[in-house]
């Protein structure tokens, strides 16, 4: 299901915990790693695909998680070409997005990726807020920050994106003045 712009609906789901800290998955059989995500289905509500979702990659219910907040309307991301099937050349440009924020309520025992019988993420860890923006494959990158900095306002005691910058870029600098 493809928009009048080529994009597929999609959700995107950033899971905290009590430090603020935020879900970072591996992808099954690679070395990257991101947010949960996926298709929102024909009829269906994007609450309802973030749920869907949630317990297909993360085996998390509802009563898991509190939905702590919601991006306002859609973020989007072009895929590059070479990633496109080839059946979709032409007409496929990329992703639009609904991003959630969630609090885990449950405990970390009750993530289970092999809640389906096709995982997306064989690995997982908790990770510093904004440092997925540094990690994730490039084209999504814009995405991901836009999505952290719009659903940061709804958590309490999180550094503001510049000022992990810079704090990334001091540590840097410590570092590679001792080699």
């Amino acid at each position: 299901m493809l928009d009048r712009e080529g994009y597929r609906p999609n959700v995107g789901i950033i899971i905290t915990n009590d430090r603020n800290e935020v879900f970072w998955g591996k992808r099954v059989h690679e070395h990257s790693w991101q947010f949960p995500q996926g298709g929102i289905k024909p009829g269906e509500s994007p609450e309802a695909a973030m749920y869907r979702e949630l317990m297909e990659e993360v085996g998390l219910l509802p009563h898991h998680v509190k939905i702590i907040g919601r991006t306002r309307d859609w973020l989007r991301y072009d895929v590059p070409t070479h990633w496109i099937k080839r059946e979709w050349r032409g007409s496929y440009k990329g992703q639009k997005q609904i991003w959630y924020l969630l609090r885990l309520t449950g405990r970390e025992s009750d993530i289970h990726l092999r809640a389906t019988h096709h995982p997306e993420f064989d690995a997982w860890r908790w990770h510093q807020y904004w440092a997925p923006v540094d990690e994730v494959i490039e084209f999504k990158r814009n995405v991901y920050l836009n999505a952290l900095h719009e659903l940061s306002r709804f958590l309490h005691q999180l550094p503001e994106w510049a000022e992990f910058v810079q704090n990334r870029q001091n540590h840097d600098d410590k570092y590679s003045l001792a080699e």
